[in-house]
C-alpha cells in the first residue's frame, strides 16, 4: 500500500488517472496530450503508476494501451477511510469546531477536559 500512497502523491500522476477514468485505453500519447512535460517524463509517471498496480497496459498491434485499476483505491478506501464511514456522532460529540475561538489554536478538544 506504501507504493499507492507513493504513486497517488503526485499531482501529475493523479491527473493521469484521472483521465485514464474518464477514458480508458488512451495510448502514452493521447495521456501526454496538453501536458507540459515530454512523453518520456508521462512514461516515467505511468510506470510509477503500473509499478503501484495503479495502471494495467496491454498491448494493441503496435500500440500500448493503458487503463485504470481501481482495486487498489478501492482497498485503501476501504482500509484507511472504510472505519471512519460509521463512526457514532456521539463518539465526536466531544470535539468541537477547530475554527471556534478558543485563543489557544487548539484543532480538537474534548468536553470536560481541564485547561489552565
Amino acid at each position: 500500500m506504501t507504493d499507492t500512497f507513493a504513486a497517488l502523491s503526485d499531482p501529475t500522476r493523479r491527473l493521469l488517472l484521472d483521465r485514464l477514468s474518464e477514458q480508458g485505453g488512451l495510448t502514452l500519447s493521447a495521456l501526454a496530450e496538453g501536458l507540459p512535460m515530454t512523453r518520456q517524463a508521462v512514461a516515467k509517471h505511468l510506470a510509477v503508476l503500473e509499478a503501484a498496480e495503479l495502471v494495467a497496459s496491454e498491448r494493441d498491434g503496435r500500440c500500448k494501451r493503458h487503463y485504470l485499476n481501481p482495486v487498489p483505491l478501492a482497498k485503501m478506501a476501504r482500509r484507511w477511510l472504510g472505519r471512519f464511514e460509521e463512526v457514532p456522532l456521539a463518539a465526536m460529540a466531544g470535539f468541537r469546531n477547530p475554527d471556534a475561538s478558543d485563543g489557544g489554536g487548539r484543532t480538537a478538544v474534548r468536553a470536560g477536559s481541564a485547561h489552565s
